[in-house]
């Protein structure tokens, strides 16, 4: 060895990579940072000028409610949406991200109501003065303003770019004015109307709910079986059976309450029924022998088993007889009222499958009951029976005078169904003690059983008649449709992912009752409309352009100022002949209306928009409130696609709750491992269905994170040695030729499930891409060439040229999934460039696909898996240190096999220092796998000596005088540098 062998320090002379990108990503600091500089370089604006001309996509952001910190199903949203309009930004199209906040509503009112009132023991303003309501209009203005400041910089820590300087707010004046705009046309055109009906009523918040607020929820209630003694019989010409006259109806209920409410009993002529006498009674009140009770027969026996009595079947009682049939009321003399009769009508919603096969109808407290009523209106009034509904309920859940015994005439006052704090009231009490009293309860017991409760106060509600604005369902909008066929129609020209969602959505159109749309509450946006004295609504162009003007200016308290009135009818109408309303709309008109203002009001977006993202539960919300708005003004959807996902459970499947400890909260993720561990658990997610996160799972996801970064650490600290040089595609190895094809490969995959918004697929790609293909495989083979072949070596050059492509082709792909960790890679690989969120995604040749040879080396790796199968063995027991130690015989008797591996540098794809192929079955104790038939391998160690730059074992070292502890080829790349130096 000479002096000048002794003195050089070999590792010098290696190309191993040298990178600043740091192993640990410290992603909890460095991400603000680099928030902090995409709002200071202004990257919105730069994407959009970058944009400015490409087609439009259009992702329109469902409005978030203005009040708290985000929550874990909140950032899942978000990360989606910025997923979405990132992958198709640097796919050629300008896809603007413009958030939105629901700025008005109960909630908020509460919370006034709560921090500024009752903390204080201060009551709350009387808001029929006008500038009492003003004033508290501006405090929930005050308080939704603030928490849209909070939310825009926590959904900016995940990541999220968008328009958070100009985002849209429904209490934005323009918007209240175009939400009133909507509300006006739908006015004129016909479709709205002022009714009385039974709408799901919240006692605590005071105000009517649309189906979408609303939420089940188990409750033990009361059950009763009550008797509805039969009083008169139509003959019909056939001969009368009077032993029918000594009956009683019994129908069953769960909700006592509303039996002062009831006008009539509900039958189905395809259930059989019979007429049963009690042969003995064992219960302390209830019927007595001799009574004769009828039921569906169906249910009989389990009826007169609650009551522990005995009986015996007379006869059938048919659908005629029940059909002439009138009853009296149960409570008839009680407080001096219920001296109507009541009906017997029949209805399709009537089955045998629970209570008594007879369904107690009360008009104002239900839908189907209310439905039914109304379908046999011209009936009763034939029948000379009373056909108003009456209002037996008040708004704060007491009974009325139209409840004669348990109302205001009650001694120590009316009942109540529901107190101020959603806890059961007496009514329910009181209307059993006076059945008892009279003799005509049944029976009773208790069931749990779902229950409709309010989604924001989490209290039960009841269903009320009341008077309140609807848009008509089925009204003829004289084109020949309907607003729910229009709405059908529109569900079936849109895309739903998944595919579920458009029988959801469908199925709550085609059984949805009409839209009510108002709210007895203060803040958001009045129904603008003043009506006459028969409920008319006043269609005057005039009028409704100064009313539009006024918000457009002012914002929606120009309708509760001093003098509205008068200033918006003006000269033409007499304030006197018109009543002004006072309700004000449902916030999911607002949020339903969002497409107006913000998707056609703005020339940076368009309309339709191309997608909708939401949770699954809106299709009964802002999917639903969309279409139908969108419908009735537009006459089809304002959206081309409809996404959802599920909601995010602990790990082990549980809802995450406050109480039980199993809230993870995206603050606490983001502080602890950063946000673009919680994008690649979402990404990394079947997000259509209900998702778990926690510590495990977080803890699985840094784990596939840290692999992904080594990965892209490695390729940066390799391409510090490259030039740049473009190789031929003829011209490169077929192991590098490979691995573009993989990339056409990948490309078509990535772009697929991009536009089919399965962001799953691609993560698992591309992390198995860079686990499996990249680390353990190419380049495992490529380090010896990389770090040891000359620099004039066309495998190494190539195989600079191949890594490439491939980091662009990767942390492009990875963009919009992980945008902190591929904005610092791509910034350190380009220290000039602006951001990779401006580039897009590589064009890949169409060349680079190559199936032919991607069979070929499916079949080398199949091989090489025998290969490092033994070697793994050899290791494990210490045989072998390295695979470099080992020379193995690779016996391979299949011929594809054979010819696959011709002329190729097997002992380098197999990471040996020599290798020998054999062309027989090998040894019965050889190595083989059962899924590689025909490859078997016996482990040798490799002969020669160690090279002392490379480690590779061979017999060529010392070839070389100059360098005598160096294998030919290390000796030979040490001179060619020697001569670069």
């Amino acid at each position: 060895m000479t002096d000048t062998a002794e003195k050089i320090d070999y590792s010098k002379t290696l190309y191993l990579p040298e990178t600043d990108f740091p192993m640990r990503a410290g992603l909890p600091q460095k991400e603000p940072e680099t928030v902090a500089r995409w709002q200071q370089m202004g990257l919105y604006k730069k994407l959009r000028a970058s944009a400015a001309g490409r087609e439009k996509f259009v992702l329109h952001d469902g409005p978030p409610y203005a009040n708290g910190n985000i929550h874990i199903g909140h950032a899942l949203n978000k990360i989606l949406k910025d997923v979405i309009t990132r992958s198709f930004q640097m796919r050629g199209y300008d896809s603007n991200y413009v958030p939105g906040w629901d700025c008005h509503g109960l909630p908020i009112e509460w919370k006034i109501e709560e921090e500024n009132y009752r903390s204080k023991g201060k009551s709350k303003p009387d808001l029929s003065e006008p500038a009492a309501m003003i004033e508290f209009r501006r405090e929930c203005r005050a308080y939704a303003e603030k928490w849209i400041g909070i939310q825009g910089s926590e959904f900016q820590r995940l990541g999220i770019i968008g328009d958070f300087e100009n985002p849209y707010l429904t209490m934005n004046f323009h918007a209240e004015s175009r939400i009133a705009g909507e509300l006006l046309k739908i006015a004129k055109s016909g479709q709205l109307y002022r009714g009385s009906k039974p709408v799901m009523w919240s006692v605590v918040e005071r105000t009517a709910l649309a189906e979408a607020e609303v939420e089940y929820a188990d409750v033990d209630s009361d059950m009763i079986w009550v008797k509805f003694p039969v009083r008169f019989i139509v003959r019909d010409g056939a001969e009368a059976k009077f032993d029918l006259l000594d009956a009683a109806v019994v129908i069953w209920t769960t909700t006592p309450w509303t039996i002062p409410g009831n006008r009539a009993i509900a039958y189905s002529p395809k259930v059989a029924y019979g007429l049963y006498e009690v042969m003995a009674a064992e219960n302390d009140f209830g019927p007595r022998p001799g009574e004769k009770l009828i039921f569906a027969d169906n249910l009989a026996e389990e009826g007169f088993a609650k009551a522990k009595l005995q009986y015996k079947r007379l006869r059938d009682v048919t659908a005629a007889e029940l059909g002439g049939m009138t009853c009296a009321h149960p409570l008839k003399g009680l407080g001096g009222g219920y001296e109507f009769p009541v009906p017997l009508l029949a209805g399709d919603h009537v089955t045998d499958d629970a209570g008594t096969g007879f369904v107690h109808t009360a008009p104002s407290h239900g839908r189907e009951d209310f439905d039914v009523w109304m379908d046999h209106t011209r009936e009763l009034e034939a029948r000379g029976v009373e056909t108003k509904i009456p209002f037996p309920v008040d708004d704060a859940g007491f009974y009325t005078a139209d409840a004669p015994g348990f109302g205001p005439d009650r001694d120590g006052g009316a009942a109540r169904v529901i107190d101020d704090h959603g806890k059961k009231g007496d009514a329910n009490d009181a209307v059993i003690k006076a059945l008892i009293a009279v003799g005509m309860l049944f029976a009773r017991g208790r069931l749990k059983h779902s229950y409709p409760h309010s989604w924001r106060s989490k209290k039960p509600v009841i269903f009320r008649n009341t008077p309140q604005w609807f848009v008509y369902m089925d009204k003829d909008l004289a084109d020949g449709t309907t607003l729910r066929s229009r709405a059908l129609k529109a569900i079936d020209d849109t895309r739903f992912v998944p595919g579920a969602g458009q029988n959801r959505l469908r199925a709550m159109i085609e059984q949805r009752p009409d839209w009510v749309l108002s709210r007895q509450r203060a803040w958001g946006v009045p129904i603008c409309v003043f009506v006459d004295e028969h409920g008319e609504v006043l269609k005057d162009d005039a009028v409704n352009q100064r009313i539009l003007d006024a918000f457009d200016a002012e914002g929606a308290d120009a309708w509760f100022a001093e003098g509205a009135k008068e200033r918006f009818l003006g000269n033409e109408h007499d304030p006197a002949k018109w009543a002004q309303v006072m309700d004000i709309l449902d916030v999911w008109f607002d949020s339903g209306s969002t497409h107006t203002f913000t998707l056609e009001d703005r020339p940076d977006l368009k309309w339709p928009a191309d997608v909708y993202l939401e949770g699954s539960d809106q299709h009964r919300g802002w999917f639903h409130s969309s279409l139908l708005e969108s419908a009735a003004t537009r006459g089809r959807a304002p959206y081309n696609a409809v996404i959802t996902h599920g909601f995010t459970m602990d790990e082990k499947g549980e809802k995450m709750s406050k109480s039980k400890g199993n809230v993870v909260s995206p603050q606490d993720v983001m502080k602890d491992a950063g946000a673009d561990i919680l994008r690649l658990w979402v990404m990394t997610t079947d997000y259509w269905e209900d998702q778990r996160l926690g510590k495990t799972i977080i803890q699985t996801n840094v784990d596939a994170y840290r692999k992904l970064r080594n990965t892209v650490r490695w390729m940066l600290g390799t391409l510090t040695h490259d030039k740049g040089e473009v190789i031929a595609l003829a011209d490169l190895p077929e192991l590098e030729r490979l691995m573009l094809h993989r990339l056409a490969e990948l490309d078509q995959l990535v772009r697929e499930s991009y536009d089919a918004f399965e962001f799953k697929r691609i993560a698992r790609a591309l992390i198995d891409f860079a686990n499996v293909e990249l680390s353990a495989f190419y380049f495992d083979v490529r380090k010896d060439a990389l770090y040891c072949d000359a620099p004039s070596s066309l495998r190494r050059r190539s195989a600079l040229h191949v890594i490439r492509n491939i980091f662009e082709c990767m942390v492009t792909w990875l963009a919009p999934m992980l945008p902190f960790t591929t904005e610092e890679a791509w910034l350190s690989r380009n220290p000039a460039a602006v951001s990779v969120h401006l580039e897009q995604f590589p064009t890949i040749p169409a060349e680079w696909k190559n199936e032919a040879l991607a069979e070929k080396w499916r079949k080398i790796r199949a091989v090489r898996t025998v290969v490092t199968g033994a070697l793994e063995i050899e290791r494990k027991d210490k045989r072998i240190g390295s695979s470099l130690e080992a020379a193995p015989v690779v016996h391979v008797a299949d011929a594809e096999l054979l010819k696959a591996l011709e002329g190729q540098d097997f002992e380098e794809i197999c990471i040996t220092s020599g290798i020998v192929i054999d062309r027989t079955e090998g040894p019965a104790d050889a190595f083989r796998l059962l899924e590689v038939p025909g490859v078997s391998v016996e482990p040798k160690l490799a002969e020669g000596t160690k090279c002392a730059r490379s480690w590779r074992i061979t017999t060529d070292v010392g070839s070389d005088p100059e360098y005598p502890d160096l294998s030919a080829r290390d000796a030979a790349a040490l001179r060619e540098l020697a001569v670069q130096n």
